[in-house]
């Protein structure tokens, strides 16, 4: 299931010289002077996901996703299905990106909310408006959930994932899988597997938490619906009778790296900073610096 369009030609390569190249992050509108703060230290043309939160304007989105461009590096807008209000605001919100901030890619979800906002249920719905493609984006990101989807049972969500590659493939678009951040290599490099192994070719970006408060990390956990069991946790370097300091990815990047493969088809990482963009950016250029 090949996408028909692509802005991944570096991605020949399935398994990276380094793990973390061609690594992405992910900030928040209001992560701008941050962003700023770190800028120096985060590798030319990284892609960045600004993510949808209620209650910020599209100005605010769009102001950021500028802020991503004049930096020099890549934006990937987010947008959430049952958080818009009405086709004009979807029209105008990709058309603005588009045109005031070179956005190529944009990364769909349903959302979190219930009930609808507007006429928009899920990812499938924004994506069968045609706005996207007729506005000229070239890739679509779309959820990928190693430890399962909160509301949907195994083959639901493996039926929902190849509907949304084939549906943005049909479009003409390039479809780019970025999964739910994680604490257990073995279970992302099993599901990397299966995915090869239902024909779903697409890149993916593996959820990688940064450095972070370890109270911070089962926190955002525990919003996120993502597996924290104690054995998981002590893979990852965490002690539940310990809770106290911060926890980094070391261990579950290395374990990442250890365990591609070729079949694993191409993978890079997307680093969640959970509010340490400068921490999560440091940690990356010393962990790439060592790798040299």
């Amino acid at each position: 299931m090949a996408g028909a369009a692509t802005i991944h030609p570096n991605w020949a390569q399935h398994i990276p010289t380094r793990i973390t190249d061609g690594y992405s992050i992910e900030i928040t509108a209001k992560d701008c002077e941050a962003l700023r703060t770190a800028a120096s230290s985060l590798a030319p043309e990284t892609p960045i996901a600004i993510t949808f939160l209620p209650g910020e304007t599209i100005d605010a989105r769009i102001d950021a996703a500028k802020l991503v461009r004049d930096l020099g590096f890549e934006p990937m807008s987010h947008l959430s299905a049952r958080r818009i209000a009405s086709y004009e605001e979807l029209e105008q919100t990709i058309r603005l990106s588009v045109e005031e901030a070179g956005v190529q890619r944009m990364f769909l979800v349903a959302g979190d909310p219930p009930v609808p906002a507007g006429p928009f249920e899920d990812t499938l719905s924004l994506l069968r408006t045609g706005l996207f493609d007729a506005h000229g984006v070239k890739a679509i990101g779309i959820a990928g959930h190693p430890e399962g989807h909160p509301v949907m049972d195994e083959d639901a969500c493996w039926a929902a994932l190849t509907m949304k590659c084939a549906e943005v493939s049909n479009r003409g678009m390039a479809p780019l899988i970025v999964t739910q951040f994680g604490f257990d290599a073995a279970r992302v490099l099993d599901w990397l597997i299966a995915l090869r192994e239902r024909g779903i070719d697409a890149p993916v970006r593996i959820g990688v938490p940064g450095p972070a408060g370890i109270k911070t990390l089962l926190r955002f956990a525990t919003h996120c619906g993502v597996g924290a069991s104690a054995a998981v946790l002590a893979k990852y370097g965490i002690s539940l009778s310990r809770l106290l300091g911060a926890a980094g990815p070391d261990r579950l990047v290395g374990d990442i790296a250890a365990g591609l493969r070729p079949g694993h088809g191409p993978v890079r990482l997307h680093f969640y900073p959970f509010g340490g963009l400068a921490r999560t950016a440091e940690w990356i250029g010393q962990h790439r610096a060592n790798q040299n």
